[in-house]
C-alpha cells in the first residue's frame, strides 16, 4: 500500500512542507492524526541527503514514511480487508480515498 496523490503538488503550491497537517482515517476512524513538522528529518535534509548521491530528476517522488498509529503496531492489530475504505490527507494536497479490493 503506498497511497500517491490524489495529485503531484509543485513546490511553489506549498509554502512550507515542514508545516502540513496529515491523517489517515479507516472507515470512518481517525488512525493517523500528525504534521509534517513532527517527521525526524525536515523536507530539505532529506532533499539534501538524497541529493548527495543521486540525481533527481523532475516528477522523482520522495517517500518520506508514515506517522505513528500504524496498524501493525497497534494492540490488537489493525489490517486493511476487502470492503474498506481508506482516505489519506495532507493539508494543501486533498484527500485520496481508495477502496480496498480482495486479490484476484
Amino acid at each position: 500500500f503506498c497511497p500517491l496523490g490524489p495529485r503531484l503538488v509543485p513546490a511553489e503550491e506549498i509554502a512550507d512542507p515542514n508545516n502540513l497537517a496529515i491523517s489517515s482515517v479507516l472507515n470512518g476512524e481517525v488512525m493517523q492524526r500528525s504534521s509534517t513538522k513532527d517527521m525526524i528529518f525536515s523536507v530539505p535534509r532529506l532533499i539534501s541527503f538524497l541529493s548527495q548521491g543521486t540525481t533527481s530528476l523532475p516528477g522523482t517522488v520522495i517517500l518520506t514514511g508514515t506517522p505513528e498509529g500504524v496498524g501493525f503496531a497497534r494492540s490488537p492489530r489493525v489490517c486493511l480487508k476487502p470492503g474498506d475504505t481508506i482516505t489519506i490527507s495532507i493539508e494543501g494536497i486533498g484527500d485520496l480515498r481508495n477502496e480496498v479490493i480482495a486479490a484476484e
